[in-house]
């Protein structure tokens, strides 16, 4: 089935449990199937009532089967007596019910781990892919709709697929097993029953149409409603401030009862299947017992062979059954699947070469020439053509309205995205030559949001990099830290909560400022890191960003221009474009858009 191809890669790391599982499945079928012929003794015993012999019954019109099922019983019987013989048939019973179920328990045993372990697999590369996937791709795809993929659709796959997998390695053995013996009692029956079994199945198969459908329409639901709750958690002060609750829980509730009506259509079409395919069970079991009979009084069937026939003909209808709800249920877990998978596929669009350098220092210069790049469905580029060297050791500032490419520019650096032309490079090598963690080892990022973590101060700073309590200490007294730090009640091993919302926001960006020293970079690449903070928390943290810059190459980002009056180089970008160069000292006294901000800001 496509939906096993799909999975097929993960299920394949379980392979030895899947085989043994496979193999219960199949001795649970065999044992399933040997239990009906030891029934037929009971009804032979139960219709020649307490004789003590069993009188030979008329052959004629018997198949070879029934006659041989009939002397084999009438030979036990004569050997150990009718008492006898049904103390032999119910050990027997006993044994093959209890191999039966010993092996319906290993093949859930077995089956459970695969289950568990696909699903955390899926999981465990869904969120692997999301740290691998380009920046651009999160521009295009919703926080809430991701995270309801890797939740509740990975939940849909276990519980719609993998429980159903069971299913497919037991019923189809059963089922072939349990025709085999119908066969072996009586063609003319099996054939009969084969025509009322092609007409349920087609009645059934018209429910199942537009169930893959409306799976689909289920889960995409499920992500805007997700993504409406997140929206409503991330922004619950703004939604407070201006009084906007009926708004949000309007638009909640829109989504809200989107996801109500497409699950109430798919489950009236899904719980039809279980009330139809019962009906149509029951009716096929009385025609099969009104025809079967006209055999029995026509000499053709034996009563109790009968009896063990519909017995295997049940045996057959339940797991044909439980066959077709697998088929509606993995139609909608297949709509899961398709959603993960989705991911799964993207494609990464920032790789790496295969001789990839790694470059562990920064020497000379970094080189941007003729520096291009448009975002997707954009009427005009964010940077074009620019031209500019930056020289080891030097302090530029990047300035210029919004809008103007400043933080296209940084992210260029990082390789978060590809040029659209031209190139950058560093001590002469193109980045796309470099692997991307020695790349983005070079530099030390601060971005504008303080992007802090749930966890402790340390972890924060460290985030996941080894280092010694001696270069941990360090780094925060070079970011003006180590004072907060040590007024908390944990100090470093202090959880500062979601976003670092236990700290002030000049607090949070010295964090920041000290993971980025802490890695000890060659370059630090700061993006307005003092934008959204009050002035008395701008001063602490510019204090911070000088002591950082000693003996470091700095492209700072800055909105405030007060910020860079330091630097070496100024760039005044506007529209993508460089529209001028010089230092704070030549650039006041030049007419244009660098003087104009600075009156703007009254900056003197």
């Amino acid at each position: 089935m496509n939906v096993l191809s799909k999975l097929y890669p993960y299920l394949y790391k379980y392979r030895v449990q899947v085989l043994l599982a496979i193999v219960s499945n199949i001795l649970l079928s065999v044992f399933t199937v040997i239990s009906i012929p030891l029934i037929i003794p009971f009804f032979k015993i139960l219709f020649e009532g307490g004789a003590a012999d069993i009188p030979v019954v008329d052959q004629k019109g018997l198949s070879d089967a029934q006659i041989y099922i009939q002397n084999s019983f009438t030979t036990l019987i004569e050997t150990r007596g009718k008492e006898g013989a049904l103390i032999l048939i119910c050990l027997v019973l006993i044994g093959v019910f209890f191999l039966r179920n010993l092996f319906r328990y290993t093949a859930l045993a077995f089956m459970t781990p695969v289950r568990n372990g696909v699903v955390k697999d899926l999981r465990a590369n869904f969120h692997s892919k999301l740290l691998d996937l380009p920046i651009s791709f999160y521009s295009k795809n919703r926080k809430g709709d991701l995270i309801s993929r890797a939740t509740a659709d990975v939940a849909e796959v276990e519980t719609s697929i993998l429980t159903v997998i069971e299913a497919l390695f037991k019923a189809p053995i059963i089922m072939v097993g349990c025709l085999l013996f119908m066969f072996y009692i009586s063609v003319k029956l099996t054939l009969f029953v084969f025509v009322l079994i092609l007409f349920t199945a087609l009645v059934m198969g018209s429910l199942s149409k537009s169930l893959k459908k409306r799976g689909v329409d289920i889960q995409s639901s499920l992500g805007e409603l997700t993504s409406t709750i997140e929206e409503s958690i991330n922004g619950v002060r703004v939604i407070k401030a201006y009084q906007a609750e009926p708004f949000q829980k309007e638009k909640f509730e829109t989504s809200n009862y989107n996801f109500y009506q497409f699950l109430n259509k798919l489950m009236y079409r899904r719980e039809m299947a279980i009330p139809m395919s019962e009906f149509l069970g029951v009716t096929t079991v009385i025609i099969l017992m009104w025809y079967g009979a006209r055999m029995v009084f026509a000499g053709e069937l034996m009563p109790e062979i009968f009896f063990a026939f519909v017995f295997a003909f049940y045996q057959v209808i339940e797991p044909s059954k439980l066959f077709a709800n697998a088929y509606y249920t993995l139609q909608r877990g297949e709509a899961a699947l398709d959603r993960v998978l989705e991911i799964l596929n993207a494609p990464i669009v920032i790789n790496e070469v295969a001789d990839s350098v790694e470059k562990t220092d920064f020497n000379s210069e970094i080189s941007i020439q003729n520096l291009s790049y448009s975002y997707e469905g954009a009427l005009d580029p964010a940077l074009d053509q620019i031209n500019l060297t930056i020289k080891k050791g030097e302090i530029i500032a990047l300035v210029g309205p919004s809008g103007g490419g400043k933080s296209t520019f940084a992210d260029l650096l990082l390789r978060m995205y590809d040029p659209s032309g031209g190139n950058i490079e560093i001590d002469g090598v193109d980045i796309k030559k470099l692997s991307l963690r020695s790349l983005r080892a070079l530099f030390g990022y601060v971005s504008q949001e303080a992007i802090l973590f749930n966890d402790t101060i340390e972890k924060n700073i460290t985030l996941g990099a080894e280092s010694s309590p001696a270069d941990l200490k360090s780094a925060a007294t070079i970011a003006n830290a180590d004072s907060f730090i040590a007024d908390q009640t944990h100090q470093f091993e202090t959880v500062i909560g979601d976003k670092g919302m236990k700290l002030s926001g000049g607090q949070r960006q010295r964090l920041t400022i000290a993971r980025a020293v802490l890695r000890n970079p060659p370059i630090l690449l700061l993006d307005e890191a003092t934008s959204a903070l009050d002035s008395e928390s701008e001063r602490v943290v510019q204090e911070s960003i000088e002591n950082a810059l000693q003996n470091r190459t700095a492209i700072i980002i800055a909105h405030r221009l007060s910020t860079i009056q330091k630097a070496n180089k100024i760039i005044v970008l506007d529209k993508g474009k460089i529209v001028q160069t010089g230092s704070h000292s030549e650039l006041i006294l030049e007419e244009g858009i660098y003087k104009n901000l600075i009156k703007m800001q009254s900056f003197d």
